[in-house]
């Protein structure tokens, strides 16, 4: 089954989900969804933008409900999760706003700010606006190079199939990597 008709399918649901589970890859290929006339520009944007709010806010519940559980207690020895912590004291309100910007600080940190004393409303506040904002950003990365992206992509592959083939490819490559520098 191709991209457009796993979208044409689940359209904006999967983008839902796949903005909370996988982040920006998701949310790119949902703009160039959009820019092919598949999804709407509005609706892209409003999906991405509650699938991320939604994980994150699930993040933050998790670290606000467990924050003395024992696997919290480990994540917290972790040197991601201190720098999000060291920074979240230093700027509050910008870290809570632009954690998701930050390669290797975007799970963990709703996770470490949970941990923390800062009101739920004011993070649920934070949280919103910056996940609308990401999601504006990344769907008009997807929608403004998307043309381009098709036009290079249809030169040097036969199908999108070969493309999200070797997105899984580059996906697991990555976290096998992860999973062995974690170790070391």
């Amino acid at each position: 089954m191709t991209i457009e008709a796993l979208v044409a399918r689940y359209g904006l649901g999967a983008l839902l989900i796949g903005a909370g589970v996988e982040g920006e890859t998701v949310v790119v290929l949902g703009g160039i969804m959009v820019q092919r006339g598949a999804l709407p520009y509005v609706g892209a944007i409003l999906a991405a933008a509650i699938g991320s709010f939604v994980a994150d806010q699930l993040f933050f519940a998790a670290g606000r409900r467990f924050r003395d559980h024992p696997r919290v207690r480990r994540w917290s020895a972790k040197p991601a999760f201190a720098r999000a912590l060291t920074t979240f004291e230093r700027h509050p309100t910008l870290f809570v706003f632009a954690f998701r910007f930050l390669y290797g600080l975007r799970t963990v940190s709703p996770v470490a700010i949970g941990t923390t004393q800062l009101p739920l409303a004011r993070f649920m506040l934070l949280n919103g606006a910056a996940a609308l904002l990401w999601a504006a950003i990344f769907v008009s990365i997807g929608y403004w190079f998307g043309h381009g992206l098709s036009e290079v992509i249809g030169r040097w592959l036969p199908s999108w199939q070969v493309l999200a083939g070797g997105g899984i490819a580059i996906v697991l490559l990555a976290g096998v990597t992860w999973l062995v520098k974690r170790r070391t």
